[in-house]
């Protein structure tokens, strides 16, 4: 019995995943709105990223080297 455990486990998760609803094509319109974005302003982002980096003196996992002294 304990080696069916794992499959079922599996089984029911991929199960479990197949039940996500679908976007319809009238609902895209209102996910497609600026205020829907992860990210509104790019330029804002791109700012306060720069002050990160070069406030903790180290970058990473967003692209560009250059050191804390913000004269990248």
């Amino acid at each position: 019995m304990p080696s069916t455990t794992p499959a079922l486990c599996l089984g029911s998760i991929l199960l479990v995943t197949g039940c996500a609803p679908n976007v319809m094509p009238w609902e895209r319109g209102l996910l497609a709105k600026p205020h829907m974005a992860f990210q509104p302003n790019a330029i804002e982002a791109s700012l306060r990223q720069h002050m990160l980096i070069s406030k903790e003196a180290s970058s990473g996992g967003h692209g560009g080297g250059g050191g804390g002294c913000g004269c990248n």
